[in-house]
């Protein structure tokens, strides 16, 4: 089963769980689409878009549920990313896990399936 990755703030996430669906955070709705990332791209993300915060949920999606909507598209360094054009249905959540920041203040990601 492959799995896709967003990060999200816990408060994103409530807001998403209460409306039954996740739309985004503000720079997915700025940009038309719901970044997600790889397992393999995953920490990188992490470091370069959510450096120091202490708030952070990874959200692990199976990614046959989104259909068409989801498309890899050229990104940082050349890399395919995946992108979501449609609002996230929870149904297609695998699980939500807790990214604290280390003593060092780096992400401790929790594991992810490949």
């Amino acid at each position: 089963m492959a799995s896709i990755y967003k990060i999200v703030t816990q408060s994103q996430w409530r807001e998403a769980e209460e409306g039954g669906l996740f739309r985004g955070a503000p720079v997915d709705l700025a940009d038309g689409f719901i970044h997600f990332s790889t397992a393999a791209q995953a920490a990188e993300t992490a470091a370069k878009h959510f450096s120091g915060q202490d708030d952070l949920l990874l959200v692990a999606v199976y990614e046959a549920a989104l259909g068409k909507a989801l498309k890899y598209e050229v990104s940082r360094g050349g890399a395919l990313f995946p992108h979501l054009y449609a609002d996230l249905p929870l149904s297609a959540v695998l699980w939500v896990k807790p990214m604290p920041l280390g003593a060092n203040g780096v992400h401790r990601l929790p594991a992810m399936d490949r």
